[in-house]
């Protein structure tokens, strides 16, 4: 705390942002002003908060998984998560916490606090997992009337794009005051950001992080939805990051790129270069671990109604757990890479999961994998879409296997995924009681 007060003091900071993630991945939280902050510390927040659905309502298990009493939870400032806040009016910084029971144990229903329990089963195997995101998104136009289909926005061109612009310089170039305001926030809030390009959808974008350990990226990833979304209004459009926001153009995803270092040595424990393209047995466990246990964990990577739009044939995510070397038609691909850089790409998370979730996920997926020595069966070589669909392709349907293996349900936490799969089922009934008019369309005088 003496950290942050001292950086409060030293750099004028009149205002802090004390967030935390929720369940779904939005940020939480209270402003403050500096002075009561240095006085008084972090503020509490009510207990209810960690179990709200995506529309900010509460299940009808809401009370037997919190304290009837909706008491208060305790937030501690992680100093490794202070950030300026670069579009703030006067000098602001925001602080991620962690969340605390009374008892000063971490709070079980807190989405850092599930990260940190599977880098904790890492920790104690003698291992550290490092990650590289890469995180799309699309620019639209504003939109405040939800009957509407999105559009993609006007660039400094004056005109939209109406065509796929896959790696396009021009397209990027069309939206130049956006990309340089995105990078210059980015470089305030020490966002390790890596490579920017237009994807395949119309006004798509994917930046790519730099690699590194996976507490901290999932935070980077968490301040940098907030940051596109602030760039994106400031220059006269919105960002979004929903799996599928448009009905004729791709999803958007956020690839994990992951390998293991051995915690003593700081070796690639996926590299043997005397084995054949230099990959170690145990990378391939890991491929299997991620095979088996994506079917239970897919509601994390496909978190909402949406996600499930992404996973059709035909269009490029995933539909099978097939791996594959350099195949991006596959669910968990090998690149072609020098044998230091062995790891692997999980292709299933949206860009919608919330980034906690996601990496708790597929870590936990690849650690089992490890310990139990899974074989990931042959890759495949060739389109990996050619084969039957084998994920969910609702979240109900994903709902019904996250309890489906006790060991893993333990390495995630128990009481996290009980609330976890309230709150969804909660969102699926929410849904499911709207009309759509495609079935007004359809189906009122045909049926």
């Amino acid at each position: 705390m003496q950290e942050i007060i001292d950086l409060l003091e030293r750099d004028g900071i009149e205002e802090v942002e004390c967030l935390m993630p929720d369940l779904t991945g939005a940020p939480r939280g209270k402003f403050v002003p500096a002075y009561k902050f240095i006085e008084e510390g972090a503020p509490k927040l009510p207990e209810s908060i960690l179990v709200q659905s995506v529309t900010g309502e509460h299940t009808e298990q809401h009370f037997d998984l919190v304290d009837p009493t909706d008491c208060d939870i305790n937030l501690r400032p992680d100093p490794t998560a202070i950030r300026s806040v670069p579009w703030a009016s006067s000098p602001t910084v925001q602080i991620i916490h962690d969340c605390y029971l009374k008892s000063g144990q971490r709070h079980p229903l807190a989405s850092r606090n599930v990260l940190r329990r599977v880098l904790d089963a890492y920790a104690d195997a003698g291992l550290q997992p490092v990650v590289a995101p890469e995180v799309e998104f699309y620019l639209v136009k504003k939109n405040t009337d939800s009957d509407y289909p999105l559009e993609p926005p006007k660039g400094r061109s004056g005109r939209s794009q109406s065509s796929p612009q896959a790696y396009s310089i021009e397209a990027v170039d069309d939206f130049s005051e956006f990309v340089d305001l995105l990078y210059s926030y980015c470089e305030a809030q020490n966002i390790d950001t890596d490579i920017l390009i237009h994807e395949s959808g119309t006004a798509q974008m994917e930046l790519n992080f730099l690699h590194g350990d996976a507490l901290s990226l999932a935070d980077q990833v968490f301040v940098f939805k907030r940051t596109v979304r602030e760039a994106a209004l400031r220059c006269g459009f919105y960002a979004t990051f929903m799996a599928k926001p448009m009905e004729d153009d791709p999803g958007s995803a956020m690839h994990i790129h992951q390998s293991v270092l051995d915690a003593e040595t700081g070796e690639n424990i996926f590299m043997d270069e005397s084995a054949e393209r230099g990959h170690s047995q145990r990378l391939l466990h890991y491929v299997g671990g991620l095979r088996a246990f994506t079917p239970n964990l897919i509601s994390f990577y496909a978190p909402n109604i949406n996600s499930y739009r992404r996973f059709a044939p035909e269009i490029s995510a995933p539909v099978n757990l097939c791996w594959g070397y350099d195949n991006r038609t596959t669910a968990f691909r090998i690149p072609e890479s020098s044998p230091e850089a062995s790891r692997v790409e999980n292709r299933f998370p949206g860009v919608d999961a919330n980034p906690y979730l996601a990496m708790a996920a597929t870590l936990a997926s690849g650690l089992l994998g490890m310990q139990r020595k899974i074989d990931p069966g042959p890759h495949r070589e060739g389109g990996a879409n050619e084969t039957a669909v084998a994920v969910p392709r609702t979240l109900e349907e994903a709902l019904r296997k996250l309890k489906s293996d006790n060991v893993l349900v333990e390495m995630i936490g128990a009481e996290f995924v009980e609330a976890y799969h309230a709150v969804k089922l909660l969102e699926f009934e929410e849904f499911n009681r709207v009309i759509t008019s495609w079935e007004r369309e359809h189906l009122l005088l045909k049926v």
